[in-house]
């Protein structure tokens, strides 16, 4: 199969869809694989080194939509790179479609095959290939949220880890998976005061038992999220519906009772968001304020630490990419129930049940387009 890798082109998007390494692997199993010019640039990774993994370099993404049968991002293809998708082409990103109706009929129309890393299943209903990038978000949503705390940021001015007579700051992070976890992890580890609210019982306990005293567990009702937030300096928005648009848990209504200059951070925000009041920004313009209240709603976080992000990626969706290229989309979903969950749209269906719902299309099985 003839593999190709474009440079992702959202803003301050650096991460590549391709590491050199996984470039060799896919060339070795009898592959050929395309690189646009510096699309490794943003990991440090240069077309020498995709040359030396036998890649040919490209320049410019046209040879590579025109011409590969599968194409590997990151990120969801920006409107420009969807009027290239062709009928038959296999597209293997991020997608995150419920939120995103144009993006999810451009797709629909063009007929690729679109396999979307976040549905993409793994043992006990987990999702391994957003695991990685969500462990990275929740650990930097803490950093930009230190930022964004800063006067000069707009912030109550307020450090998260307080000094010697002076207290700590309050974190508050709505969601206790992976993303809330690894966010509060990174709170606690600043020496933070930390709440985590979630409705899963089993969800508090276990991080009751992980956290011991270093962090608070609360049950996520609509009393206890207000009272909470209403004491934060810093709350991180953490809540996945997967492959849904993310449930608005903080209302408009609700940062009426916030401190002013307190921040939220909605990493759920590639999903639509997870407060009333969030909107997508980038890394050139990260925040805004709405009632006294700075939000940081950036759809690509993982983005700025790339090379990190990148190779965690890789880890994880090398292996389904293989499978793909070795046996065919078709045959690889048949052999691998997990893999066949992350097809969201082919030819013209929708074939993930949460996007249809939420945007209003027919649902088509995936065990219908397999076998057709």
């Amino acid at each position: 199969m003839r593999i190709g890798c474009p440079k992702e082109i959202k803003d301050h998007e650096y991460r590549v869809g391709l590491t050199p390494e996984s470039a060799r692997e896919l060339v070795a199993h009898g592959h050929e694989v395309w690189i646009e010019s510096g699309a490794g640039e943003g990991i440090g990774a240069s077309d020498a080194e995709y040359v030396d993994a036998g890649a040919v370099i490209r320049d410019g993404p046209t040879p590579i939509f025109a011409e590969c049968e599968m194409i590997v991002k990151v990120k969801e293809p920006q409107a420009v790179e969807r009027s290239q998708l062709r009928k038959g082409q296999v597209l293997y990103t991020y997608l995150h479609l419920a939120p995103d109706p144009a993006q999810t009929a451009d797709l629909l129309k063009s007929g690729v095959t679109a396999i979307a890393y976040e549905t993409v299943t793994g043992a006990n209903n987990s999702l391994p290939l957003l695991k990685p990038m969500s462990q990275v978000a929740g650990r930097m949503s803490i950093q930009a949220g230190a930022s964004a705390l800063e006067k000069a940021h707009g912030g109550r001015g307020v450090l998260l880890g307080g000094v010697p007579g002076v207290l700590p700051g309050k974190v508050v992070v709505i969601g206790g998976g992976v993303v809330g976890f690894n966010a509060a992890q990174m709170a606690v580890g600043l020496g933070a005061d930390t709440t985590i609210l979630d409705r899963d019982p089993e969800v508090l306990e276990r991080l009751g038992i992980h956290f011991e005293s270093r962090a608070k567990t609360r049950f996520s009702n609509t009393a206890n999220l207000q009272e909470a937030v209403n004491e934060a300096d810093l709350v991180i928005g953490a809540v996945l519906v997967p492959g849904a648009a993310a449930p608005r848990l903080v209302t408009r209504e609700m940062l009426t009772g916030m401190k002013p200059g307190a921040v939220l951070v909605d990493v759920a925000i590639d999903q639509g968001g997870c407060f009333e009041t969030s909107h997508p920004t980038t890394h050139s313009d990260p925040t805004y304020i709405v009632d006294g209240i700075v939000h940081y709603c950036v759809a690509n976080m993982p983005g700025a630490v790339a090379r990190t992000s990148t190779y965690a990626l890789n880890n994880v969706t090398l292996p389904h990419a293989l499978k793909i290229a070795d046996l065919g989309w078709r045959e690889a979903m048949r052999q691998n129930p997990h893999l066949a969950a992350g097809l969201n749209v082919q030819a013209g269906n929708v074939t993930y049940r949460a996007v249809a719902e939420e945007l209003g299309y027919d649902y088509v099985p995936v065990s219908e387009v397999i076998e057709s």
